[in-house]
């Protein structure tokens, strides 16, 4: 009887440690971080077809977590390449997390310069729909004369898994579709005067709107193949006097394709 009791242990514990190393394999490799690896996108935007090249350069140490340094051959111009050049990127669990800093840009002239850690920017077993990343800040930016208080949220939400997708006549397996959003809202503050008192007096430049939203497909086991971002904004009325050097509305698109790429786990 203790026999057959110490031989069904053994069995369960086979198992457990079976069922231990399916989680290890688990972890996704829907962008896979070996240093060396690297990717070549054809980006077009606005009938110019441009070349971004993003690789892994090395290890990096962010708040005592290591993280692969991505980099880019010359400047980028995709949103996906732009946002990952010169930041870190680590994969824990089925989570993909990103730190360092991002210069978005929404065609007005005003990047937005803005810093996260561990903002989360894939997860292999999101539900779709789920949010799986958020960070909202505060910048304050002069643009010719006017002082701007530029009020966002960055956000990014796992909308679907597919089977295949097709982008540029290239047929890629189990895909993942993630979402990325910017909403941004800028103010300024002029004087006006009222009874002869100088008064200070807020102005919505850009009510509060989604200005960047960028679509980005995960093919496993290759990394990002396919992102389209649309970037639009539209200035609210303004006051008389006001003569701000930004385009009163703003609308475009952009595909990066991926042409070339070389990978390990």
């Amino acid at each position: 009887m203790k026999y057959k009791l110490l031989i069904a242990i053994a069995f369960l514990s086979v198992l457990a440690s079976c069922s231990n190393d399916s989680d290890t394999n688990s972890d996704t490799n829907f962008m896979p971080l070996s240093i060396g690896n690297y990717w070549k996108y054809n980006v077009v935007s606005n009938g110019q077809t441009m070349r971004d090249s993003l690789y892994i350069s090395n290890d990096t140490t962010i708040n005592t977590k290591i993280y692969k340094k991505l980099k880019t051959r010359n400047n980028p111009t995709g949103f996906f390449s732009n946002s990952l050049n010169k930041n870190g990127l680590r994969r824990e669990g089925s989570s993909l997390f990103l730190s360092g800093s991002l210069a978005l840009d929404f065609g007005v002239g005003v990047p937005i310069n803005l810093s996260v850690s561990e903002f989360v920017i894939f997860n292999e077993t999101a539900t779709n729909n789920q949010q799986l990343g958020s960070v909202s800040g505060t910048i304050n930016q002069t643009v010719g004369t006017y002082p701007l208080v530029i009020d966002y949220t960055l956000k990014s939400i796992a909308i679907e898994s597919l089977p295949t997708y097709t982008s540029n006549g290239r047929v890629y397996s189990d895909v993942k579709r993630v979402k990325t959003i910017l909403n941004a809202k800028i103010t300024t503050t002029t004087t006006v005067v009222i009874l002869g008192v100088p008064t200070p007096f807020v102005v919505t430049i850009l009510s509060p709107q989604d200005v960047v939203v960028s679509n980005q497909y995960y093919s496993k086991n290759i990394g990002m193949v396919y992102t389209n971002t649309l970037i639009n904004y539209q200035l609210n009325s303004l006051p008389g006097g006001f003569a701000l050097p930004i385009p009163s509305s703003g609308s475009q698109s952009q595909d990066e394709f991926l042409d070339a790429y070389n990978v390990s786990p």
